[in-house]
């Protein structure tokens, strides 16, 4: 592993990303083990009870700062950009891409499906399928009237992110227009914005531990005996999700950015890990924006306004998901969809990612809105339900992936990628020495608290 290399990173101290690994491997070998255990005890008191306990808080911690992150980010970034044109630019460049690379990896995964054909002589005997609810698939009238938000107050209270992001581009730029009056509010917000990313810091240095806990509780619920009977499906879905994540996204990379891949996929190894073991893409925000600003080199003007944009409506590993889930399940109960049905699931997916928030299981709900687009039965998403969650983790580490590729792609476009950062591979680690307090920072602050 290249980064292993900088485990010494910071005065001899490991980097964070090595811990993470480490606490994530310890959880998938300790959560298999309780899995064959099948104690009580420790399925009601550790898994459900102390490990949900750490794993819920650690994530309700990530969760806390993604509304006030991206609201004091993305003032910051509309401000920086300066030029409501530019911003613009970099608003349809990012919807753009966002789409074609959701309606890419849902087509390859079709593709994929079709070629390897899982489901086909399945049998249903023995499947509950009973409370499985469908959800009607929204209107794109509706889900483009729904970005507007009627109480600005509720959506930042529900975490609505396209109602947010609206709100906050819309206030920016009013701020934008008010000139050098804006200037004290500007540099509020500017503080505001370094203050959350120490904060940012200090909720992830408890990291190992939370996605300790979080694994090994999943692995002790699920334990890898779920995966038997639908094996075909799950290799077919994780061949694809990888597919996409190594090679399609990467050629999506170098094309139009010209970037080195390698390097790119090793500096967000750290948001991939932290999507895999929360499952949310809105959960892991913080980290993928402190990723491509601090790691790849990305500008905040343009990160703060593409990252959790995309985290809200581009979904691919989700995309892929329903590609694969759909043929499978087409298969299983031998309905042939033909191309018009396929076309349809294509767009029904890039039409649900868009107004479908980015929190874990959310997969499934978009699932039911394809499957009930095509005519195939709700009920068969029983058959898949066991090995979801350990899907999902995959599928969120492809989602954020994609969010990060795009904001690359858009800020080299607007010349927004500082070079000497994203070719450092030390730029931007995390060790223990990020929770001291500056030196400078302390004396201002034992100045300050001098009588005066």
């Amino acid at each position: 592993m290249t980064e292993a290399a900088t485990t010494t990173h910071g005065g001899g101290k490991m980097s964070l990303t090595v811990k993470v690994l480490i606490g994530m491997g310890a959880g998938l070998v300790l959560g298999v083990i309780f899995n064959m255990i099948d104690s009580d005890f420790i399925n009601t008191h550790i898994a459900g009870g102390l490990f949900a306990m750490i794993g819920k808080m650690f994530v309700n911690a990530l969760k806390m700062l993604v509304v006030p992150l991206v609201f004091f980010s993305l003032i910051c970034g509309v401000t920086g950009i300066g030029d409501i044109r530019v911003l613009g630019r970099v608003g349809g460049k990012s919807l753009v891409l966002y789409l074609f690379t959701t309606a890419l990896a849902i087509s390859i995964a079709i593709l994929l499906a079709l070629a390897v054909g899982p489901g086909v002589g399945f049998n249903m005997e023995g499947v509950d399928t009973s409370g499985i609810t469908g959800k009607e698939a929204p209107s794109v009238w509706n889900v483009f009237a729904a970005i507007v938000p009627t109480n600005p107050v509720a959506a930042f209270a529900n975490g609505d992110m396209l109602q947010v992001i609206f709100y906050t581009v819309v206030l920016g730029v009013a701020v934008l227009m008010l000139g050098g009056k804006s200037k004290p509010f500007i540099e509020a917000c500017e503080y505001m914005n370094e203050v959350m990313m120490k904060v940012v810091t200090i909720v992830m240095a408890a990291a190992p531990i939370g996605v300790f806990c979080l694994i090994a509780k999943t692995f002790t619920e699920q334990g890898i005996e779920l995966f038997g009977p639908v094996l075909a499906y799950v290799i077919t879905l994780v061949v694809a999700l990888f597919l996409h994540l190594f090679v399609t996204l990467m050629i999506i990379l170098k094309v139009f950015s010209g970037l080195n891949p390698f390097i790119f996929m090793k500096k967000m190894r750290p948001a991939q890990i932290f999507a895999f073991s929360t499952a949310s893409s809105n959960a892991t925000i913080p980290v993928t924006l402190r990723s491509v600003t601090e790691r790849v080199g990305v500008d905040n003007s343009v990160a703060s306004f593409c990252v959790p944009f995309g985290a809200t409506i581009n979904m691919d590993g989700t995309a892929i998901m329903q590609g694969v889930a759909t043929v499978f399940l087409a298969n299983v109960y031998g309905i042939d969809l033909g191309l018009g049905g396929y076309i349809t699931v294509i767009a029904m997916a890039v039409l649900a990612s868009i107004g479908t928030a980015g929190v874990p299981g959310v997969g499934l709900v978009m699932l039911t809105m394809v499957l009930g687009q095509v005519g195939l039965p709700i009920e068969g998403i029983a058959l898949i339900l066991g090995v979801d969650r350990l899907m999902d983790m995959i599928r969120t580490a492809v989602n954020i992936t994609g969010d990060a590729v795009v904001s690359t792609i858009v800020a080299k476009g607007e010349g927004k990628v500082d070079m000497a950062v994203f070719n450092d591979p030390d730029a931007g680690l995390l060790t223990e020495s990020s929770l001291d307090i500056d030196e400078e920072a302390e004396r201002d602050l034992a100045q300050y608290a001098k009588p005066h």
